[in-house]
């Protein structure tokens, strides 16, 4: 029977999450780098025995963590992290121009075909990559000469915080950043050109046609349709179907239109998952209700998915790596909250369960599924 490996980083350590096909009984194992936070853990899609984490420290700084046998142990691997040249300068929160400064790690994307290829999304918004394993790293400085000039940190920084890999073209993928945009390339990271239009940020831009700027918080694509893209931003949720060239909203019914997290069921390519956030300003459930919403028709058309999940007196936040599905037939659906929760659902979002309670605040969820 195939298995599920769910990876949690948090503010205090790593965790690794561990069950058979039913996903009704769970082994807990952490935590790992005890009291760092793990802005980011995920496993190569080529072995599911390499992982990597972004461990960070304000005291420390960053380190990346490399295991070959699916967590059981952790080795360090290449830490530095060093902008291509002269980085020059962006835009600062008052307007100034502000140099280039590395500060972490956000995310981490392994190659879907080399278990020793990865890129890496970092603050100052960045990306880098490696082809041996993390051991070190070379950044791809074209992504910072699309405009890069005009980025502006959001409120948690400025962020390269997603990673999209086209399953069916090796040469292109999408990042986004907070709070500059989305940007796609089309020749294995050489050259990148914004892809925001449509994107309409009023409280921010006051020019509606602004090609950068844009507060994007998660994307997220379908493997079998690499041209249609799914959107959470700072508000509004969005679909492009033409790999970013253009984007429309598919709020709809929701109850807000805020939130961080955004992700696609596996066998369904129309079928996505949100958790609306009240407001930009207070980062907890509409009412004090935790509820993930579904969309059967990508988007437009919501329903509330609420069993097993508190629907009162919860004030948790759900931040934008914080939610992963599993390949499994009866698609498996997981999500964590800063309230320390991790939440899975084995039957689409039917019905959910917590894995684990009581964990540090959840920074990244993501899975995987064994053979």
């Amino acid at each position: 029977m195939s298995g599920v490996r769910v990876l949690v980083g948090t503010r205090k350590g790593a965790f690794v999450l561990t069950s058979d096909g039913k996903r009704q009984r769970w082994d807990v194992s952490g935590p790992h780098f005890a009291g760092w936070e793990i802005y980011h853990l995920k496993g190569s899609a080529a072995d599911s025995n390499r992982l990597y984490a972004s461990q960070s420290s304000g005291w420390f700084g960053q380190l990346i963590q490399r295991s070959c046998d699916g967590g059981k142990t952790w080795e360090p691997a290449g830490n530095k992290f060093t902008y291509d040249g002269v980085p020059g300068t962006h835009q600062w929160y008052d307007g100034t121009q502000h140099p280039w400064e590395f500060k972490r790690v956000w995310h981490m994307e392994p190659s879907l075909t080399d278990p020793d290829t990865i890129y890496a999304g970092v603050e100052d918004a960045a990306l880098f990559r490696s082809t041996d394993g993390a051991q070190t790293w070379q950044e791809l400085p074209g992504l910072r000469a699309a405009k890069g000039n005009l980025w502006q940190p959001g409120a948690g920084g400025m962020c390269l915080h997603t990673i999209v890999l086209d399953p069916t073209d090796p040469k292109r993928m999408f990042v986004a950043i907070s709070a500059a945009g989305a940007f796609r390339t089309d020749d294995g990271g050489a050259t990148w050109r914004p892809v925001n239009s449509g994107l309409k940020s009023k409280y921010e831009l006051p020019d509606p046609k602004a090609e950068v700027g844009h507060c994007v918080h998660r994307i997220a694509m379908h493997r079998s349709r690499p041209d249609v893209l799914f959107m959470q931003k700072h508000w509004d949720v969005m679909r492009s179907d033409d790999a970013g060239d253009s984007w429309h909203e598919v709020s709809g019914n929701l109850p807000t239109d805020f939130g961080f997290v955004i992700d696609v069921h596996a066998h369904e390519p129309e079928t996505i998952y949100v958790v609306p956030i009240k407001s930009d300003s207070e980062h907890y459930p509409l009412d004090g209700k935790l509820q993930v919403y579904r969309s059967r028709t990508g988007g437009n058309e919501w329903e509330a998915l609420t069993k097993g999940l508190p629907q009162s007196d919860c004030y948790v936040n759900v931040l934008r790596d914080a939610m992963a599905v599993d390949s499994l037939d009866s698609c498996g659906v997981y999500f964590g909250t800063t309230g320390g929760q991790v939440y899975a659902s084995a039957d689409a979002g039917d019905s959910w369960a917590p894995i684990v309670r009581d964990l540090p605040a959840v920074l990244s969820v993501e899975v995987q599924t064994l053979p």
